[in-house]
């Protein structure tokens, strides 16, 4: 199992292609609060879910001055598809050999239908302006999770 990040650890960087045809570098991030969100495929019911809560809490979290990053192991066509598909205003971006997903703590061993599996751990990390990791979510819920974290985030 992959080491998972702590609040104060500095968060690895990476650039990664995003949905669009675009590519996204956390060094650009400098300044800002990010949430990056860990998800395991587009267009499932769970990710849609956490997609759209995610979509339809934009407005507060960027009020609150947060820039939310969603990550999956997807190819940016499935991620181009499911922007289009649920209409996402943010950023999606492909980590296909889930490098970015092992250095955050969030690809491993889990539980998926009784079964233990390797995949992409459901997880939000949330940066603060500096880069450094302000806190770490592991093996979250898809449903009620953005509320959570809105909450304990004041946003």
């Amino acid at each position: 199992m992959s080491i998972r990040l702590e609040p104060g650890d500095v968060a690895p960087t990476f650039t990664l292609p995003a949905a669009g045809g675009d590519s996204v570098s956390l060094d650009q991030m400098r300044g800002k609060k990010v949430i990056l969100y860990f998800y395991p495929k587009a267009s499932t019911p769970g990710c849609t879910t956490q997609a759209c809560d995610f979509r339809d809490s934009l407005d507060s979290l960027a009020a609150s001055g947060y820039t939310v990053l969603g990550i999956s192991p997807d190819p940016v066509s499935a991620l181009d598809s499911f922007t289009e598909e649920q209409s996402l205003s943010y950023p999606l971006l492909s980590d296909e050999d889930h490098a970015v997903a092992e250095s955050y703590g969030a690809w491993g061993e889990k539980k998926n239908y009784g079964r233990v599996v390797e995949g992409l751990i459901r997880s939000t990390i949330v940066l603060d302006e500096d880069g450094k990791v302000a806190l770490a979510q592991y093996n979250v819920k898809a449903t009620g999770h953005v509320a959570r974290l809105r909450e304990k985030l004041a946003a």
